[in-house]
């Protein structure tokens, strides 16, 4: 499984060829604080990369969710709807926010792995 990043702060694994999952990072998380709601996309729904694909809004702020590659939501974390909190204590975990049918695998090329995106973080 590879983890890959954006300078948005989302995260996103290749689980496998058919889906990957997509949430965001432990540095957003403690940006946002206590997360208390988050509106995921609907299953189905066809994203281009950069676009936005939901909201996640805790006690500081509300932020915009980006998609990281283009594709198809194939599924949602349908926990967070109930429990909002999963994004707040394992967010690169089960607080994972959709899975996502990659359209053009090569805009993999274009995230940050983990090197480069511990270097983005120390520039903040």
């Amino acid at each position: 499984m590879t983890t890959m990043f954006t300078p948005d702060h989302e995260w996103i694994n290749i689980e496998d060829h058919e889906a990957a999952v997509v949430g965001i990072t432990p540095h957003a998380q403690d940006a946002l604080g206590d997360v208390v709601f988050v509106e995921l996309p609907e299953v189905g729904r066809t994203f281009k990369k950069g676009e936005v694909a939901g909201v996640v809004e805790s006690v500081k702020a509300a932020a915009d969710i980006y998609m990281p590659v283009s594709g198809e939501i194939v599924e949602v974390n349908e926990a967070l709807r109930d429990e909002p909190a999963l994004a707040n204590s394992d967010p690169m975990g089960s607080g994972w926010f959709f899975k996502v049918h990659v359209s053009d695998m090569g805009e993999f090329d274009q995230l940050m792995d983990p090197p480069a995106y511990d270097a983005l973080l120390k520039t903040l």
